[in-house]
């Protein structure tokens, strides 16, 4: 079967990718509006895009037509925001986050977490998520209906227990992150890991 993105099937392209393009990691992003509102939202276009350095990028679409959607509007308005990744202790928190909500009413309110103050950033991350990116904006790219921020990591918070301070290196027993597999509504656990040494 072939589909042609780019006309016929144009109107299908985001099933189609989202659905094949699997599993993406989870970008749970808090940003603060003017009034100093949290505002939380979940993204799975997104990934780390290297180390030098540290970028990470996502892609928060609209809500209509030319509209951005509040994580937009507010990074565009201050050029900060935190990505937080996702386990199963979190899933649930972090889908209730996905509803559409008035724009300076907080996801957050109904949730009971946490609020840590950010180090390098004027926004809040969230306690109970494994990991936490302090982020500052480098730039944004808008293509089509499309817009991709781009990110300059300055902090990261880490569950305690989860890393191993001497060599850096993540326990995979510890962290178990989820992903987000076919659009609507799948996802995957990753407790079933095998290793392949890279080749010399």
């Amino acid at each position: 079967m072939t589909f042609d993105l780019i006309n016929k099937d144009s109107a299908d392209a985001y099933k189609i990718l989202s659905s094949l393009v699997t599993p993406r990691p989870i970008a749970w992003v808090t940003t603060l509006n003017a009034e100093g509102v949290v505002n939380a939202a979940p993204f799975s276009f997104f990934n780390v895009f290297g180390s030098n350095p540290p970028l990470v990028a996502f892609a928060p679409g609209d809500r209509a037509a030319g509209v951005p959607k509040d994580t937009a509007r507010n990074i565009r308005e201050n050029g900060e925001f935190i990505i937080h990744l996702v386990d199963q202790a979190v899933a649930a928190a972090m889908n209730a986050t996905a509803a559409s909500l008035p724009y300076g009413q907080s996801e957050l309110d109904t949730l009971g977490l946490s609020l840590v103050a950010g180090e390098s950033v004027s926004v809040p991350w969230i306690r109970e998520a494994p990991a936490a990116l302090e982020c500052r904006q480098h730039s944004t790219i808008e293509i089509g209906s499309n817009r991709v921020v781009l990110g300059i990591v300055q902090r990261v918070h880490v569950r305690e227990g989860m890393i191993d301070t001497n060599t850096k290196r993540i326990d995979v027993d510890a962290y178990q992150p989820i992903g987000r597999m076919a659009s609507p509504s799948w996802y995957c656990q990753t407790d079933r890991l095998f290793e392949m040494e890279r080749p010399k």
